[in-house]
């Protein structure tokens, strides 16, 4: 590898380390605190989610702080720079999600690649659902949520069966169908019909 590429490697691989940290931290503000067990897991399981189906798929809480994330984040040494570049903090320093629920978008190999957030308020003038912006590691339109725990049940089935949204495949999976995958609210694109080609053609 050139000193170039090598760079790059180095670079891709560092925001991976930090999604993985977010990661962690929405969960166990999930599971940890008095806010997110009220709010985030009371809404996954009034949506019928066992606790190893939310592990499993990476599912989190944003808490309803300005840095909470970003202090944590910065205190353990991550720098503020990658925070940025990932849409986990805003350009003014604050958390990027609050108070939402979170949703880890994972790639092929099941490293975390993004994060959607579902806002929990009602009435709320925000939009429902925010999502990380893309960057290295994440092309929206080269991507299908569910994609990484699927991939085998599509080749063993020779079908993909795409749905709307993250809770459809949630529930799907949970309910024994795995060959489910979820365009996430936006129209089908060549890059992921090329994705899902790779292991069928087969898609309904």
């Amino acid at each position: 590898l050139t000193p170039e590429a090598v760079a790059q490697q180095q670079a891709e691989d560092s925001l991976y380390i930090v999604n993985e940290f977010a990661r962690q931290f929405y969960q166990d503000q999930l599971f940890e605190t008095d806010m997110g067990k009220s709010v985030g897991l009371s809404y996954f399981k009034g949506r019928g989610f066992r606790e190893d189906t939310i592990r499993k798929f990476g599912l989190g809480f944003a808490p309803n702080e300005q840095d909470a994330f970003v202090k944590k984040a910065t205190q353990t040494g991550y720098k503020l720079d990658f925070l940025k570049k990932l849409g986990l903090a805003s350009q003014y320093d604050k958390d990027f999600f609050r108070n939402r629920v979170m949703f880890t978008i994972h790639n092929l190999s099941g490293k975390p690649i993004a994060f959607a957030g579902r806002i929990m308020e009602k009435n709320a003038k925000a939009p429902k659902y925010i999502n990380s912006p893309e960057t290295e590691i994440y092309v929206k339109n080269k991507n299908l949520y569910g994609a990484f725990f699927a991939k085998t049940a599509i080749r063993k089935a020779d079908e993909c069966i795409l749905v709307e949204g993250y809770t459809d495949v949630i529930s799907l999976h949970q309910a024994g169908i795995e060959n489910v995958v979820a365009s996430s609210g936006t129209s089908l694109t060549d890059g992921q019909i090329a994705l899902i080609k790779r292991f069928t053609p087969n898609i309904k």
